[in-house]
C-alpha cells in the first residue's frame, strides 16, 4: 500500500506473536491517549472499515472526523488497553477509558475491539463494542 507515493508500514507486522501483539496494543494505547486524530488515523489503511458502537466508518477521513468530534466532547480522555488474544493478523483487545463532558459528568467506558491488519501492519478492520457508565469524579481509576 502506498500513500502519496510512499510505501506505508506500521511495525510490528503480522504474523503476530505474544511480544509483537502486546507491543501493537501498547502503541495503539499511546496513540489514542495523544488525542491527535491525524496521528491515530495514519495507523489505519486508507480504506479501513470500522464499527464503533452503532456507527460504521470507512477510510481515514471518516476516522479522523469521528475522532475529532469524539475528543471535542470527551474531555480529559484517558484510555487503558489490554491484549486479550491474537493470531496471524488479528488481535482482540479489551479496554476501558474515562472522560468527562462539558457539564462535568464523568464516564467510564468498557469495551472490546477486534482488529485485523494488512501485511504492512496498518489496521484494515476495527470492530468495537462499548458501554458507558456514569461515575463520580472521585471514583476515577485513570
Amino acid at each position: 500500500m502506498s500513500f502519496n507515493g510512499k510505501v506505508e508500514k506500521r511495525p510490528p507486522l503480522p504474523p503476530f506473536d505474544y511480544e509483537s501483539a502486546t507491543l501493537k496494543v501498547q502503541l495503539a494505547e499511546e496513540a489514542w491517549n495523544s488525542k491527535n486524530p491525524q496521528q491515530v488515523a495514519l495507523a489505519y489503511t486508507p480504506d479501513s472499515l470500522w464499527r464503533n458502537r452503532n456507527q460504521f466508518l470507512r477510510g481515514r477521513q471518516e476516522i479522523e472526523e469521528f475522532l475529532t468530534q469524539k475528543w471535542e466532547s470527551e474531555l480529559d480522555y484517558k484510555l487503558k488497553k489490554e491484549l486479550w488474544s491474537y493470531n496471524f493478523n488479528r488481535i482482540a483487545v479489551r479496554f476501558f477509558y474515562e472522560y468527562r463532558t462539558k457539564e462535568e459528568q464523568w464516564f467510564r467506558a468498557y469495551g472490546n475491539e477486534m482488529w485485523e491488519f494488512a501485511s504492512n501492519g496498518l489496521m484494515q478492520k476495527r470492530f468495537a463494542s462499548i458501554n458507558d457508565i456514569h461515575i463520580n469524579k472521585n471514583d476515577r481509576l485513570l
